[in-house]
């Protein structure tokens, strides 16, 4: 089943820097998959969360710059205060444009520029947060033919937005936080 899917998107709110620390040291150096992640977070200068994920990860993580190219086993993180897209070509592409969901980066901006770009072989993924920023670009994800994992609400340090994920765009799978990395490196590789 992994070998059906191309890329990873998490989006991720309040609570973020504990669920990924907690869920991204889990996956293995070989995993096949690039993952591109929006945490809202106010200006990073100094890019702490990259460096303290980078050095607690198995396969690499670094920001995500403008015509960078996403390959498999790679983490990116969206720079505080630019919106992250992936163009259909592929490359990532930043924006200025104002803030969704009073947010920038957005995770809807970033999720819907991927569903146009990788449609069935991407896997959306949303966890805790305080709004609904997410909802829908994961319902774009679904109707793309992608895959959709919610974190469980009763798992999420914020339980809002991964409850308004589940209500507005649906779920294939809701998982607790503990498991998600699980079930994607379950998933037989080609």
């Amino acid at each position: 089943m992994m070998g059906d899917y191309e890329a990873v998107v998490i989006g991720v709110s309040a609570g973020g820097f504990s669920a990924l620390t907690e869920l991204l040291p889990l996956i293995p150096a070989n995993f096949p998959l690039a993952i591109a992640i929006v945490q809202h977070r106010n200006d990073d200068r100094d890019n702490y969360l990259c460096q303290h994920l980078d050095k607690h990860c198995q396969i690499p993580v670094s920001e995500a710059s403008f015509n960078g190219q996403l390959s498999p086993g790679h983490i990116y993180l969206a720079p505080a205060n630019y919106h992250l897209l992936i163009e259909t070509d592929r490359l990532f592409s930043l924006s200025v444009e104002p803030a969704v969901h009073y947010s920038i980066p957005s995770i809807d901006v970033l999720f819907e520029s991927a569903a146009d770009a990788y449609a069935e072989k991407l896997i959306g993924i949303v966890l805790t947060g305080a709004n609904d920023d997410g909802s829908l670009g994961l319902k774009k994800i679904r109707a793309r033919g992608g895959l959709a994992i919610v974190e469980d609400p009763r798992s999420a340090e914020v339980c809002t937005m991964p409850q308004s994920a589940i209500e507005i765009a649906g779920a294939d799978h809701i998982l607790p936080l503990a498991e998600i990395a699980g079930f994607l490196t379950g998933m037989p590789h080609e």
